[in-house]
């Protein structure tokens, strides 16, 4: 097993168990590919909730960019239920598991297709 296999499978056990879905594994798989080498840095692998630039940086690069999402409201509701959803106390949010839980929130699977 790759080291990028092992990491998708840590992140379908973290949607499990602690945001309580169930992965849709080709679209998780390729949510993490297009993360790239980011996901290999403990530092850039991991979303902090609670620091307002990376969420800043999480909206504008992935969820208006990479999404094509117009409307701050609407980017800044989806990210907020999913940061809820994740557990705000949850110290580790995996930026694979965030922009998964996103791309999801926002009925965007199209874009990996």
């Amino acid at each position: 097993m790759s080291k990028r296999d092992e990491l998708i499978a840590k992140y379908a056990d973290d949607l499990k168990n602690k945001c309580g879905m169930k992965a849709d594994m080709d679209l998780l798989t390729k949510v993490t590919i297009g993360c790239g080498p980011s996901i290999y840095n403990a530092d850039a692998a991991t979303v902090s909730g609670s620091d307002p630039k990376e969420l800043a940086t999480v909206k504008n690069n992935f969820i208006k960019k990479k999404l094509g999402v117009k409307s701050d409201n609407d980017a800044d509701k989806a990210l907020g239920k999913v940061m809820d959803k994740y557990g705000q106390s949850n110290r580790n949010k995996y930026r694979a598991v965030v922009y998964y839980m996103l791309t999801k929130e926002l009925g965007k699977e199209k874009v990996y297709k």
